[in-house]
């Protein structure tokens, strides 16, 4: 191999990162907000060190991007379009660590980029697009012993999503049984790891401040059955559909190769540690995702090395067809009836991550649907009350993506904010509210009726693409609570 070929990322792996983002750009209006996008709009209106079930950085984020380009889909989506490119050059990059040529960072680029997970999590805001770039930007630092750098990525990380103490772990491990445990005797990587901490710290006092919240949601989660079942068997098979079929063999080959080198075995051992981790802890079938740049970066090593130069068309060619006919079902390439018979025609479908009833869609699109025309059926209720009672309305929302609609939809009607118990809501309280009057969304007459005076139907939310659970749901007005609404809070806390 010509050492040339490795002193620079090749011109393709910009390419393939520019399509990507053009991708994105593409089909960002297609379908509409995505739930979670809606309660991280919220959480960047009440900027905090942490939340109940997330660290402080996507608040930020939200907050950052509403007071500059404010809160279209394009403003909320290009973030997470750049940071999916980017993620296809940081696999390139990798690679090129790894002594790759040209052709084998081409490939490990087009490997990311085809991976339905990273094209998924690319089209909205999450922390969870963010989460591979913050994990491989670790391993990058660690191929150029950047313990300092290290330590920066991982304490963002820590501050963007928990799960970044088990990378922290895996990586640990990693060392201990590869010939780089005598990094952990000397001084920069304890220096990289005072770094992570310091950056990590307000939010762990956060969590102390307000009892381990976090800690409380994950038992209440573990302890429901909101969560999909996961067997060995079947986080592995949802490795395979996540990551595209067509790139199994590579990250297999990868994950062998690395084990192989005595340079690189740290993170192979870490994979395999993240693996069991997850597996033991019945983790969803995403959550070790974003560790596959670093496998597809070794194991297109493997395959450059394996194939006569001849055959690189074809392999290239196969990658590129096989990831344009999986792309519909991460991203929303096709109007939305037209993708309801091509998901049909294909017999295909993303692994299962909650046990919910679905409906046509598969759960990451139907949660783009309803939520305008949900907040529309509020609105004519709300605006049919006198002004007096329009003073004292509350708007209730059973869970956050009811009440993020409210908040982000509610304003060209004349609403306020709404109020809810489920996650961060909770803290925020029913504000200045007494119950005297409230519209409450999604809730038995029965239920509704032990705790006011009068309940009346005024109205009920459908749409036919949205969540089964979302769907045909009642709006009650409700007038004279029964007790003082901050007596009746801590009752109804759904942290969930």
């Amino acid at each position: 191999m010509d050492n040339n070929e490795t002193t620079r990322i090749t011109p393709a792996v910009w390419v393939l990162a520019a399509v990507t983002v053009l991708l994105h750009v593409v089909v960002i209006n297609q379908y509409g907000y995505f739930r979670d996008e809606l309660y991280y709009l919220a959480c960047g209106e009440h900027l905090d060190w942490g939340y109940v079930d997330q660290p402080p950085l996507i608040g930020l984020i939200a907050w950052l991007i509403r007071h500059t380009l404010g809160t279209s889909l394009f403003a909320i989506r290009i973030l997470p379009a750049i940071a999916n490119g980017a993620l296809v050059v940081l696999t390139g990059a990798i690679a090129r660590k790894f002594g790759a040529s040209k052709f084998a960072q081409s490939i490990a680029a087009l490997c990311t980029m085809i991976a339905p997970l990273y094209l998924a999590l690319g089209h909205f805001l999450s922390m969870n697009v963010f989460e591979p770039l913050l994990w491989m930007g670790c391993v990058y630092a660690y191929l150029s012993r950047r313990w300092i750098w290290f330590g920066v990525l991982a304490g963002i990380g820590l501050e963007n999503k928990h799960s970044m103490l088990f990378f922290g772990l895996a990586f640990v491990i990693g060392l201990l049984f590869s010939d780089d445990r005598r990094e952990l005797l000397r001084w920069p990587i304890w220096i990289g790891g005072l770094v992570a901490f310091a950056i990590f710290l307000p939010n762990l006092i956060w969590e102390v401040q307000h009892h381990f919240a976090t800690f409380e949601l994950l038992n209440n989660i573990a302890h429901s059955h909101k969560n999909a079942p996961v067997t060995p068997l079947s986080f592995f098979t949802g490795q395979i559909v996540l990551m595209h079929p067509l790139n199994l063999p590579i990250w297999i080959a990868g994950l062998v190769w690395l084990l192989m080198q005595p340079r690189f075995r740290a993170l192979g051992v870490a994979f395999i540690a993240l693996f069991i981790e997850f597996v033991v802890m019945k983790g969803k079938v995403y959550y070790i995702g974003p560790a596959y740049p670093m496998l597809f970066a070794a194991g297109a090593i493997v395959v450059d090395r394996a194939l006569a130069p001849r055959w690189r068309p074809a392999v290239v060619g196969a990658l590129v067809t096989g990831g344009a006919l999986i792309a519909p079902m991460a991203l929303p390439i096709l109007p939305v009836e037209t993708f309801i018979r091509y998901q049909e025609r294909l017999h295909l479908a993303p692994p299962r991550t909650e046990s919910m009833k679905l409906g046509v869609l598969p759960q990451q699109y139907a949660d783009m649907f309803g939520w305008p025309e949900m907040v529309a059926v509020v609105a004519r209720a709300y605006n049919s009350l006198s002004p007096a009672d329009r003073a004292k309305c509350a708007i209730f929302g059973q869970n956050y993506g009811q009440a993020g609609a409210i908040d982000l939809f509610g304003s060209q009607y004349g609403l306020p904010k709404a109020i809810s118990a489920h996650q961060n809501y909770y803290y925020w309280g029913p504000r200045n509210y007494t119950g005297e009057v409230m519209l409450v969304m999604d809730d038995r007459r029965e239920v509704l009726e032990t705790l006011f005076d009068h309940v009346e139907q005024v109205g009920i939310v459908h749409h036919p693409y949205a969540m089964p659970y979302e769907n045909d749901k009642p709006l009650h007005l409700c007038r004279g609570l029964k007790m003082p609404i901050t007596q009746l809070w801590p009752k109804i806390k759904k942290w969930m």
